[in-house]
């Protein structure tokens, strides 16, 4: 493999692949298609309905980690029924899911259409990710970021378009426009046909595939699905840990192996990446309105622009994953994430663009580059591997990181109205906050419904100490990116004490 060939990723480039890798960047900017049309949604969702900020983030959580259920299950029979079949799987659960949510009437008809949507998106990268790395082995890192480009290019296309359409339209006729992307990638799947996994051409057991995840993972993945489908199905704790058990315990039994150790370091960091990327995206419209609307744009258009920018650097990643190699890359974006929120944060006005650039070049290259690191040091995992660190960083930004975003978001109104009535000598409080359940138990939030009846100077400090408590929120999940780089450095230390960062190529029998 020559050097100019691996900088240009032209590596295993047949016109096939080629073919391949269009259809799979197609479904691919479908499920982002559906991700911002619901983030643009989510505000309409809780003016008629009635939703507090953590409600909110419960259904925007519930567009992520079902991703998990699909992505995770389908990667143990992907080998068997194949990578069409998964693609149609996909298909089928994006319009049943559609039709779910423009039905819906309320909190839980909301709940299940993002439920079955999200297990469309799973089963969308359940097939992908394994698919590209096996057209494009010798380079995978590179391509992998280029088919993640997907995923930026739907989100900048069906924001604008969301945008364009007027400001009163029906937040169900915007959601029609998700039907775009998926009769395109279905049209493209129909005349398709794809080669064997790596993993079987290479003549790697099921068994060694299993192994390389080991029961380490499982139990990380058990752990956030089980709680999350308890809090939904009302489950004991008894039921929850005895399902973790009997999943870790039968995949280990399965397995005969814990992991690979840099593959259980890397699922674990995957943590708290989603939490930081996707976690973020899907709040930063809600949180940056205020100040954008001092400039008379929409705060969408802070989200579409950091977008933009990351499908540029996608595209073209391929000079820096060579030349800073993946973990170099990874580390560097953790770094620059950090100080982009703090920046988002702490800015208003024109140099909002400054900080979203900022932000849009620190969480570029994260979720393929990471993808690729495994695919790279993991080939007998097969989709295994690859999947279920997908899955881990899907349950983690769904079930932990949207959620407890605005958990922060309802606490620090909590406390801020509350020092606002301790100041002043008033009962703001009482007007406008209630008990609620959620995830985490009983809290205590501020009711759309109640504030919604309150006015002149009363409205003024609730909004203020909204457009506060959002920025505070971002702030928080600066941290994040900063443990990141901490695992990355160690990660950098380790390969260097090898030899340097080298992919791992199996050799092909078939």
């Amino acid at each position: 493999m020559s050097t100019e060939a691996a900088m240009t990723g032209t590596v295993g480039a047949s016109a096939e692949a080629r073919k391949t890798f269009a259809v799979c960047f197609a479904a691919l900017v479908a499920t982002s298609f559906c991700f911002i049309l619901r983030a643009f949604s989510i505000d309409a969702w809780g003016v008629e309905f009635g939703l507090t900020e953590t409600q909110k983030g419960e259904l925007f959580g519930v567009g992520l980690w079902p991703f998990a259920i699909s992505i995770v299950l389908l990667s143990l029979i992907i080998d068997k029924i194949g990578f069409k079949m998964t693609l149609w799987f996909a298909a089928a659960s994006h319009i049943i899911g559609f039709i779910l949510l423009v039905q819906a009437d309320g909190y839980w008809g909301l709940y299940w259409g993002s439920f079955v949507l999200s297990l469309g998106n799973g089963a969308v990268e359940a097939g992908i990710n394994p698919l590209i790395a096996r057209e494009f082995r010798h380079d995978k890192t590179t391509w992998l970021n280029r088919l993640h480009a997907g995923w930026p290019a739907g989100f900048v296309i069906g924001g604008i378009l969301a945008l364009a359409l007027p400001g009163d339209m029906s937040w169900r006729m915007k959601m029609a426009l998700m039907l775009i992307p998926v009769v395109t990638y279905i049209v493209m799947l129909l005349p398709r046909a794809f080669p064997e996994s790596e993993r079987v051409a290479a003549g790697v057991t099921y068994r060694e595939m299993l192994a390389e995840a080991g029961f380490v993972s499982a139990f990380i993945v058990a752990v956030l699905m089980v709680l999350e489908l308890g809090r939904v199905f009302g489950w004991s704790s008894t039921v929850e840990w005895v399902l973790i058990a009997a999943i870790t315990i039968g995949y280990g039994l399965w397995a005969r192996s814990p992991g690979k150790p840099l593959f259980i370091v890397m699922a674990l960091v995957m943590i708290p990446l989603a939490v930081t990327e996707l976690g973020t995206d899907g709040w930063i419209t809600a949180m940056m309105t205020p100040a954008m609307a001092e400039i008379g744009l929409s705060g969408g258009w802070v989200l579409i622009y950091a977008m933009a920018l990351v499908l540029v650097l996608r595209l073209f990643a391929g000079p820096l994953v060579h030349k800073f190699s993946p973990i170099g890359l990874l580390a560097v974006s953790a770094a620059i994430a950090a100080v982009g929120l703090v920046m988002l944060s702490k800015t208003a006005g024109v140099m909002l663009l400054v900080a979203a650039t900022v932000y849009g070049v620190g969480k570029a290259f994260f979720w393929p580059t990471s993808l690729g690191v495994v695919a790279e040091q993991s080939p007998k995992g097969g989709a295994i591997t690859l999947n279920v660190v997908a899955g881990i960083g899907m349950l983690a930004a769904g079930i932990v990181g949207s959620p407890v975003i605005g958990g922060v978001q309802d606490a620090a109104m909590v406390k801020h109205i509350a020092e606002y009535d301790a100041t002043n000598g008033t009962q703001l409080s009482a007007a406008v906050t209630a008990e609620k359940d959620g995830m985490f138990g009983k809290y205590t939030a501020v009711n759309p419904e109640m504030r919604a009846m309150i006015s002149g100077d009363q409205k003024a400090v609730v909004d203020r100490i909204d457009a506060e408590s959002k920025l505070e929120a971002l702030r928080t999940i600066a941290i994040l990116p900063v443990l990141m780089l901490l695992v990355y450095l160690g990660l950098a230390l380790y390969f260097r004490s090898r030899g340097g960062y080298k992919p791992v190529v199996l050799e092909l029998k078939k």
